[in-house]
């Protein structure tokens, strides 16, 4: 007879996902997780994990080598019956150990879609999915034929950083080429793409055997490349349901998702809307639960715990159930965030009745507002930002990306 109780091992690189791991253990599953040495002190969810292995290092420094062996041995003593990343630099060394192991999943080829810039425009190219005009920087004819054909200014980007991570603004021909020649070796992890100003959106949603179920879609109002690079305030609202905005970025999330390939779980794509010519640009896309508490601000605007559904479709495969959607609110919510020069902020000033999240993080400040009429959504974030900037907003310098993925 079948073992009913499944074995999970969850990989995070970064102290997140409680949520996805105590809903994992609720449905009755052993939850093991793998994360980095210098997490170790974190809040963990420890009454709801059963083991916790950890390694030198964070990210890059992992050996995976050293992973392989550590998992291998796990499975000597019993059947692993899924590996979950819970963030998106742990995407490739899930995948690596699903590859090795044989266990089913998304494998390396599709998990590029997944974490490789250049792998994503490609492939969205080839789908037909609108996308900024770019090139990789293999060749230097290609690249020269980029510059003379794409009007500036361009931007350099990591293809495997999250977030606006080690992203570079240039404005001329010279220019492009001094940076890619100071990237040395380094440059075949770029790629060069047109810059185009606009309204930055984010889907959010999740998928069960390759359809959509669930997606919110919602505007950062400020952009993840203006705050990393120039300091701010954290802003992102869910829009209006079923505005034309929302319609054209859901239908192109779906295209998205079906051509990379993206079968179950919790993802989080980006796009722009483009000042010039006022249409929708496929940006990125994760197989993960959007960062920065987003989390909680779709929660509190439709009553879908992202974190918690994702733990459920993972358990709903390994047993062969079928997974339903809860009961969807149609809301609006969200969030504002600042780096904090206090470790814990007194926000207790901040006292509206919509006020429905403090986010916990030490040197943070930040809160997550909830209503439902979408323009006292907006006017308490906007009233706030003043607020966070005038008593508690400071701003880290951002370090330089020093090994790339």
């Amino acid at each position: 007879m079948e073992n009913p109780i499944k074995n999970f091992i969850c990989i995070s690189n970064y102290f997140k996902g409680n949520d996805f791991l105590i809903n994992l253990k609720k449905q009755g599953n052993k939850v093991y997780l793998v994360t980095s040495e210098k997490l170790r002190d974190k809040p963990w969810a420890f009454d709801y994990i059963d083991e916790i292995y950890f390694m030198p290092g964070q990210d890059v420094d992992w050996n995976l080598e050293e992973l392989l062996a550590g998992v291998a041995s796990l499975m000597r003593e019993r059947k692993i019956d899924s590996i979950v990343a819970l963030d998106d630099f742990d995407v490739e060394k899930a995948a690596y150990l699903r590859e090795n192991l044989r266990i089913s999943g998304m494998g390396q080829t599709t998990g590029r879609y997944f974490r490789d810039k250049l792998a994503m425009r490609m492939r969205a190219k080839d789908a037909g999915i609108p996308i900024p005009a770019f090139s990789p920087l293999f060749n230097d004819e290609e690249i020269n034929e980029f510059a003379d054909t794409i009007s500036p200014p361009w931007v350099l980007k990591p293809r495997s950083e999250a977030s606006a991570s080690g992203i570079m603004k240039v404005h001329s021909k010279e220019e492009l080429w001094e940076k890619i020649h100071g990237l040395e070796d380094n440059r075949i992890k770029y790629l060069v793409e047109q810059f185009k100003p606009g309204a930055v959106y984010h889907c959010d949603g999740l998928n069960w055997h390759g359809k959509t179920l669930f997606s919110i879609t919602s505007q950062y109002l400020a952009t993840p490349m203006e705050i990393s690079q120039g300091g701010g305030i954290f802003r992102s609202a869910n829009i209006p349901y079923d505005s034309k905005d929302d319609k054209e970025i859901k239908k192109q999330n779906e295209q998205v998702l079906k051509a990379f390939g993206m079968q179950h779980g919790a993802n989080h794509t980006e796009f722009i809307k483009c000042n010039d010519d006022g249409k929708i640009y496929f940006l990125e896309t994760a197989s993960r639960v959007g960062g920065a508490h987003l989390a909680e601000m779709v929660d509190a605007a439709c009553g879908v715990n992202l974190w918690a559904e994702w733990a459920k479709i993972e358990d709903a495969l390994v047993k062969g159930k079928e997974y339903k959607l809860p009961t969807i609110k149609k809301e609006y919510a969200g969030i504002v965030l600042t780096l904090s020069k206090f470790e814990h902020p007194d926000l207790s000033g901040f006292d509206d009745g919509e006020v429905c999240f403090r986010v916990p993080l030490e040197y943070h400040a930040g809160l997550v507002v909830k209503s439902d009429k979408h323009a006292r959504v907006r006017q308490l974030l906007d009233d706030y930002a003043e607020r966070l900037i005038r008593d508690f907003a400071t701003v880290a310098q951002q370090e330089a990306v020093k090994k790339l993925h």
